[in-house]
């Protein structure tokens, strides 16, 4: 049964096809996909700026929790211990570019790398400041925990490539979220993460799913073993029939719309390419193995192969299981943090991480294929008294690679201890200006709401130092 989910609440109100489909005994064949097409079709055109970069796709890494940069990118060796931690600085592929040690393979990947080390969001907060990093704008207010997803949002850059590019790949949507939406402990998941003030028919599908698990085997692309292709045939002749008693009823042409769209959805399942992006098990062992079999690892290689499909953008979360700890889940270490780092964290991440540069760049698609890893804020400079770094949106470092980025970069710089920007600070109105230029868009490139009213896609400015 096809379970892909655009958000957490209804897709549609009043008449449903689910509801048509479940009194006829057809519930089996499900309504999300089609009202997800059809709702993607109704987006209007945007009136885009002329193509300026050369990503026709993009892959987004969200360390949901916020990495310590003194650890990872920006390491601080001439500091006290707390403030540089346990781990030491090592050399890199790029001559005096150093990263943390826990970063080997990514080391090795450097020349590939622009690191901005002194981006800031002011913004303490996870979900407010987690909201300015996705969508280019500044929550208002900041430094408050905030899971509205109302209308009046600002979308996120997934759903403003949704509303651009629209499906890229027949029936594959332009952008897709996975394994799961960013949550707190509390479980509130965050605002901006869906297309808010730009409608539903913008929202990036949702895929939640974990890809690491044996029995992994995509089932939203999977027919049951009871559905051959000729039953699949006969229940589209049966919902072909339903579409034209009901669509004569209600003489309102709203109906039609849903008879295209479930066209589109059988065509998905009856897709041999489309369901392949999603089978993991194509992959060679090794290649599995390189990526890491963590949830992560394998989130990471399942992006590429979507991207490779044609789709725009994807947006890896990273996993949160039901076993993290409440209080120092993911990358939110507020407490024992080298051990966090050392056992839990940096292995997988540098692992997949590394993996996806290296496959990218031997498949032929680095430069056309743009990389970010970003995250909601970074920690504070200085250890806590349980060992852990609190939050921190005053500086703190991401990466980018591919799609027209220059390898082996550094820009920017944070204060002696990591605290503050020293030079070169960059907003996330700037980070998000930056991924739309080099996905073809002008900052300027105007979207409209569900009103019609033109909103400019990012208030930033693109760092031309990156390219």
């Amino acid at each position: 049964m096809l379970t892909i989910r655009g958000s957490g609440s209804r897709l549609c109100d009043g008449l449903t096809r689910r509801d048509i489909l479940h009194a006829g005994g057809l519930g089996m064949l499900g309504l999300s996909l089609p009202e997800l097409l059809r709702q993607r079709a109704l987006a209007s055109s945007p009136r885009a700026g002329r193509p300026t970069g050369r990503a026709k796709s993009c892959i987004l890494l969200f360390l949901l929790g916020g990495p310590d940069q003194h650890s990872t990118w920006d390491p601080k060796p001439d500091t006290p211990p707390e403030i540089r931690g346990e781990f030491r600085p090592i050399a890199t592929r790029v001559p005096g570019m150093q990263f943390g040690e826990l970063m080997p393979r990514l080391a090795q990947q450097a020349d590939k790398l622009a690191v901005l080390r002194a981006v800031c969001t002011n913004d303490n907060a996870h979900s407010s400041s987690g909201y300015f990093m996705l969508t280019g704008q500044p929550h208002v207010p900041t430094n408050v925990e905030n899971g509205d997803s109302g209308p009046n949002k600002w979308p996120c850059m997934a759903a403003v490539v949704q509303r651009l590019r629209g499906s890229s790949a027949g029936p594959l949507p332009g952008a897709v979220l996975l394994p799961h939406r960013i949550f707190n402990s509390d479980n509130f998941v965050w605002s901006g993460q869906n297309a808010g003030f730009l409608g539903r028919n913008a929202d990036p599908w949702l895929l939640r799913c974990e890809p690491a698990s044996p029995q992994y085997r995509i089932p939203e692309f999977s027919l049951s073993a009871d559905v051959p292709m000729d039953r699949l045939q006969g229940r589209l002749g049966l919902l072909d029939t339903i579409n034209q008693r009901v669509a004569a009823a209600e003489r309102s042409g709203v109906m039609s719309q849903y008879d295209h769209h479930t066209h589109q959805a059988f065509d998905l399942l009856r897709s041999s390419q489309s369901r392949n992006a999603f089978s993991l098990d194509r992959e060679s062992m090794q290649l599995r193995d390189r990526y890491g079999r963590s949830q992560f690892g394998q989130s990471v290689l399942l992006a590429r192969r979507l991207v490779e499909a044609g789709v725009s953008l994807v947006q890896v979360n990273w996993y949160r299981g039901p076993e993290e700890p409440a209080d120092n889940p993911c990358w939110d270490t507020h407490a024992i943090e080298p051990v966090r780092l050392k056992t839990v964290l940096l292995p997988p991440f540098d692992q997949a991480f590394s993996a996806l540069l290296e496959d990218l760049s031997v498949r032929g698609l680095l430069e056309e294929t743009l990389v970010v890893c970003l995250a909601e804020f970074g920690r504070t400079p200085r250890f806590n008294a349980r060992g852990g770094r609190e939050h921190w949106g005053h500086v703190f470092s991401i990466a980018m690679a591919g799609g027209g980025i220059r390898g082996g970069v550094i820009h920017g710089a944070s204060d002696a201890i990591g605290g503050y920007p020293r030079d070169g600070a960059v907003t996330p109105q700037d980070v998000a200006a930056t991924i739309f230029h080099c996905l073809g868009y002008s900052p300027d490139t105007e979207v409209h709401d569900t009103l019609n009213r033109p909103f400019a896609i990012s208030r930033g400015q693109v760092i031309r130092q990156l390219f």
